[in-house]
């Protein structure tokens, strides 16, 4: 009993020479990677096994010949359990990153929706308001002049026109978030998209005093002839709102490795750059400078192009020019 209560203290003290500078180190090393931390455990926990065994075998507790049989088995042993144990170590910390950015992008996720029911319920509480204003005008009689009339009817029709494209809007964005947009990609002349898209923009543009210019060599691509259009349409939408009077939103096109290219650029006067990372976010308005007035979107136009350009299999990004800001979306070349 007496050697059995020997063997246990030399083995105790040998441990403890190793592990109170590991627990030490431990604590040190608390705020960094879980694999190096899970590494330091091992090789303490085989360094402190070797010196307990030298500890009894100082002891004369331990023959030379086992003592030599030990000190080839536990460091062996010591070195697999060390491989082993880093590997399930880094797959641990692999998985503990994923789950941290899981959670992180949650977040984000639900304050991204938290903004979105935020605007849009700004963005159609707004013009009910003014409809049903107008409309309890015209049933109680209080205007009554033909002209007055007809001029209540054109501002419910275009509030009930803005409040329906925010609802197609948000339909797109549900598709698109969902997965269920079904493409049907064909060849596409992109000079015909932008020459349409251009048509369409000109009143807008006419209204504010901004000059459209589309000048390129238009390349054919493969993409969803309705979402190519909803594409550019947005993109050039976009540009007229933040253009001042008298600035120019120039559509420009070409082909380059990846297949074709679009680019709107526009003298909207620059985004800020802390901004750029969030243009495509969905209900992203920026700052004062960039907010939409009353007939603009639900803060969605960009989201969509973004999630569009991408269900192609393509890209879409923004940079800062002088005097303004410049869109670029790649798209597949046609077959």
């Amino acid at each position: 009993m007496r050697d059995v209560l020997l063997i246990l203290l030399a083995a105790l003290a040998g441990a403890a020479v190793v592990w109170l500078p590991a627990a030490l180190l431990l604590r040190l090393l608390h705020r960094r990677s879980l694999t190096l931390n899970v590494c330091v455990l091992l090789v303490a926990t085989v360094l402190a096994l070797l010196a307990g065994v030298l500890a009894v075998a100082e002891g004369m507790f331990i023959s030379p010949h086992d003592l030599h049989v030990l000190l080839v088995v536990v460091p062996l042993s010591g070195l697999v359990s060390l491989l082993i144990g880093g590997w399930v170590a880094w797959r641990l910390a692999r998985s503990a990153m994923w789950a941290a950015d899981a959670r992180e992008r949650e977040r984000q996720v639900e304050a991204s929706r938290r903004d979105l029911v935020a605007w849009v319920s700004h963005d159609l509480r707004t013009p009910l308001a003014g409809i049903r204003a107008m409309a309890e005008a015209l049933e109680d009689g209080v205007v009554s002049d033909p002209a007055a009339v007809a001029e209540y009817h054109r501002r419910i029709r275009t509030g009930t026109d803005r409040m329906a494209a925010l609802v197609d809007d948000l339909f797109e964005l549900s598709r698109i978030n969902a997965g269920a947009l079904a493409l049907s990609p064909v060849d596409v002349p992109l000079g015909e998209v932008v020459s349409d898209a251009v048509a369409a923009a000109a009143p807008v543009a006419a209204t504010r005093g901004v000059r459209l210019i589309a000048d390129g060599d238009w390349p054919v691509v493969r993409a969803g002839e309705r979402e190519l259009s909803r594409i550019v349409a947005n993109l050039l939408l976009n540009a007229v709102r933040y253009t001042p009077a008298d600035g120019t939103v120039t559509v420009t096109g070409g082909r380059d490795a990846e297949g074709g290219w679009l680019a709107v650029a526009d003298t909207c006067g620059g985004i800020a750059e802390s901004d750029l990372p969030h243009v495509f976010d969905v209900a992203f308005r920026g700052a004062k400078a960039r907010t939409p007035d009353a007939d603009g979107g639900g803060g969605l136009g960009l989201a969509i192009v973004a999630g569009l350009v991408e269900a192609h299999g393509g890209r879409v990004g923004v940079a800062n020019t002088a005097g303004g800001c410049r869109f670029e979306v790649h798209l597949p070349a046609a077959h």
